[in-house]
């Protein structure tokens, strides 16, 4: 047990008798505890396995290759269409916890396996996602741009990506990308100050 993660939990607010819960389940499969991203994550030879997060309708457990875990009792869920690796199993009780807690630490067997396997998710390159035609449009008028977003790390390209396309309206997408031209053309990415 980390002394960090007992005072994340001493801390929590909500989802408290849970986050415990599911602490003692990943503890039992022989992980290291570390407080990773302000949560408690669990590790296996210091790659990460699984971690417990909470949300203001569910606390879960997140799978880091859940995409590759055998999902045959359908526990698993997709965050959002953008998350490519990661799946959780969200709880809204501690009675779902006590009455899954066998087969919890089946999947958590299964990661720590895939682990072992060194087994990969295969991630979208950013080519593979949209690209709003306003910022196609821009990257052909201004080549320092679409040179200075080639150079960014593929991760950087996708957040970039990923926000441009999600308005509705063509004004908010051409806002948010000339909003962003100096960000990228210093090499930022989304989030960089």
């Amino acid at each position: 047990m980390n002394p960090k993660v007992d005072q994340y939990l001493s801390k929590a607010r909500k989802w408290q008798e849970e986050l415990e819960r599911l602490r003692i389940i990943v503890l039992g499969c022989q992980l290291t505890e570390e407080l990773k991203w302000g949560v408690p994550c669990y590790t296996f030879q210091g790659n990460n396995i699984v971690l417990i997060h909470v949300f203001k309708e569910y606390c879960a457990l997140l799978f880091f290759k859940g995409a590759l875990l055998n999902d045959a009792n359908g526990l698993l869920i997709r965050q959002s269409e953008n998350v490519q690796a990661g799946r959780q199993i969200r709880f809204t009780n501690v009675k779902e916890i006590i009455e899954r807690e066998t087969l919890l630490k089946a999947y958590i067997h299964e990661a720590i396996e895939v682990e072992k396997a060194g087994l990969k998710v295969s991630f979208k390159t950013a080519d593979e996602f949209i690209i709003a035609e306003e910022f196609q449009n821009k990257l052909a008028e201004i080549p320092a741009l679409k040179t200075a977003f080639d150079a960014l790390t593929p991760g950087r390209q996708k957040a970039y990506l990923l926000y441009f396309s999600a308005p509705k309206q063509s004004k908010t997408r051409e806002s948010r990308i000339e909003k962003r031209i100096p960000q990228i053309l210093n090499g930022k990415g989304l989030d960089d100050r």
